[in-house]
């Protein structure tokens, strides 16, 4: 982890290129960077965030703002604090 934060653009050029790098903490892996492939970037038709601003309107309480948005679609304890 100490080499990834000290040198993440070079580690980030080389997933690009095609390496897989393996992040690990105290000897022990934690999570693996790999290059993302192309079909699996593009968003699905049916995938109901594609198209969310079809059915976005400003409800009683005005605009949400992004942590509250966040927070709604990933839950949180502040999910229902409006």
């Amino acid at each position: 982890m100490l080499e990834f934060r000290r040198n993440a653009r070079r580690a980030l050029d080389a997933v690009g290129r095609g390496e897989r790098i393996l992040l690990t903490y105290r000897g022990k892996a934690v999570a693996r960077l790999e290059p993302v492939r192309a079909e699996s970037v593009g968003a699905s038709e049916d995938d109901p965030l594609l198209n969310i601003e079809d059915f976005a309107v400003d409800g009683p309480g005005g605009a949400l703002t992004n942590e509250e948005i966040d927070s709604l679609v990933y839950g949180g304890p502040r999910a229902n604090a409006r």
